[in-house]
């Protein structure tokens, strides 16, 4: 209990922060048959909501009008960390670093057009952050071409997997061994664990308490 406590994300901002910035997130939702229908897709955090375009009809939409209990989540796979970082031969050593958001909430189809507009505008904003595009209005085609799926949150848990359960000096140690083992996420997971690179070593330069 005290290890998943330390792994809990306990600022808001860093959620918001992280579901901001993934690309794909995975809705769930309870089928006919009373089984789960996990389905990826794209999203944005708007207004405290989840939002997400779709065709006018699918399952997932029957699912909701039918059942508004949802799921929906956000994973993100930072780096492996091999057995032998820890032992030379236990493989059950091997670990992962990541970061996951799990929200439960209420799903709804957006009928109306204003909300609908944000919600596209929201998603064009965050996947073409560049522009050359022109903003979608109320009253444009597009709006009553699409279905917008909003999830209201009733719970957002956030759990990341930094080091940050390790002494410093243990953190320190696996650092090195990351940088050692040059993967190609090798850089942006000591960014994230609050480290940077110096020359052929690592140096602590913000403790991950998130």
């Amino acid at each position: 209990m005290q290890l998943l406590g330390r792994l809990e994300i306990k600022s808001k901002e860093k959620i918001v922060q992280f579901l901001n910035q993934e690309h794909t997130g995975r809705i769930c939702s309870i089928d006919e048959n009373g089984y789960p229908q996990i389905i990826p897709m794209n999203f944005v955090f708007l207004n405290d909501s989840i939002y997400m375009h779709s065709h006018t009809r699918g399952e997932k939409l029957d699912n909701i009008r039918r059942n508004d209990k949802v799921g929906f989540e956000v994973d993100k796979s930072l780096e492996f960390l091999p057995s032998y970082f820890t032992h030379p031969t236990d493989a059950s050593q091997a670990d992962t670093l990541y970061i996951s958001v799990v929200i439960k909430g209420r799903g709804k189809i957006i009928e109306d057009r204003s909300e609908k507009t944000i919600a596209l505008n929201g998603l064009m904003k965050k996947y073409q952050p560049e522009g050359g595009y022109e903003p979608i209005k109320p009253e444009m085609a597009v709006v009553e071409g699409v279905a917008i799926i909003k999830v209201i949150p009733e719970s957002m848990k956030g759990k990341y997997k930094v080091g940050q359960h390790l002494q410093k000096n243990e953190r320190t140690k696996l650092a090195q061994q990351i940088l050692e083992h040059k993967s190609k996420t090798a850089k942006e997971t000591l960014h994230v664990m609050g480290f940077e690179v110096v020359g052929n070593d690592v140096k602590m330069v913000e403790d991950p308490s998130w």
